[in-house]
């Protein structure tokens, strides 16, 4: 599959977009591993809910763009082995030509196919399962199925998570995180829109996630430290969410 793809510059920030001013991808020209767009960035707040020295060792993403949570995990979690599947060969070529994605085989596949098929077929189990996927007129498809979702939830391990971007579909319950809900017996959980009209859910397999909210900010504080992503208002946003009523996270 092809889509038009379109790159643009302004104010040192190179965008990726498919046909429309909807941005797909961004980089700081001069910051290449950083996470340029907020929902990004707080997809990455799964990290803080497991312990990073066990965790990840194996991670999905289910849609590459201009690969900038790819190269983020790349470069600060030197021990995982990534796997991407980007439905585009042509995004491929454009992430590698112009955002810098790295080409190293041993420790990031790029596999050029359907994230949905991909999850159907493959026997390999991850941590981590981010998706982020869409085509060119910014839907889902049939990644935001019941089917997918249980295809995830099969291929995640006893500390599995998976972070998935629900833009446009949050608000409509027959979808979205419903779906995420039923799948993973409601260890689930939504955070409050990004400002860009993105909206993250998580879920969690496995081992019981349970943290009190002073916590995960410490740890965002440690994890802001060694990588230089700020996540503490990321998670600050929970102190309000229905599911953190006693000042702990559960899932």
């Amino acid at each position: 599959m092809t889509f038009p793809i379109d790159i643009r510059e302004r104010d040192g920030l190179r965008t990726l977009h498919f046909d429309s001013d909807r941005v797909q991808g961004a980089m700081r020209i001069t910051q290449p591993y950083n996470l340029a767009l907020e929902y990004t960035r707080e997809m990455m707040a799964c990290l803080l809910m497991r312990d990073t020295s066990r965790f990840p060792h194996n991670i999905l993403l289910i849609g590459l763009g201009a690969g900038s949570q790819a190269k983020f995990l790349y470069r600060h979690f030197p021990q995982a082995h990534l796997t991407a599947v980007e439905i585009s060969s042509s995004v491929v070529g454009v992430a590698r030509q112009h955002f810098e994605l790295p080409d190293d085989p041993a420790r990031l596949d790029i596999v050029v196919g359907d994230g949905y098929e991909y999850l159907q077929t493959t026997d390999k189990i991850f941590d981590l399962i981010l998706v982020d996927g869409f085509n060119e007129h910014a839907h889902p498809g049939d990644l935001n199925t019941l089917p997918f979702y249980r295809a995830c939830r099969a291929r995640l391990s006893e500390q599995g998570l998976m972070a998935t971007n629900l833009i446009g579909l949050s608000h409509n319950y027959k979808g979205g995180f419903a779906h995420i809900e039923t799948t993973f017996d409601h260890r689930a959980v939504l955070f409050p829109k990004c400002k860009s009209g993105n909206t993250i859910a998580f879920a969690a397999t496995g081992e019981a996630i349970d943290i009190a909210l002073d916590e995960l900010k410490d740890k965002a504080r440690e994890f802001e430290a060694r990588t230089g992503l700020a996540l503490l208002s990321s998670v600050s946003k929970l102190d309000n969410a229905p599911c953190c009523g006693d000042g702990r996270l559960r899932i």
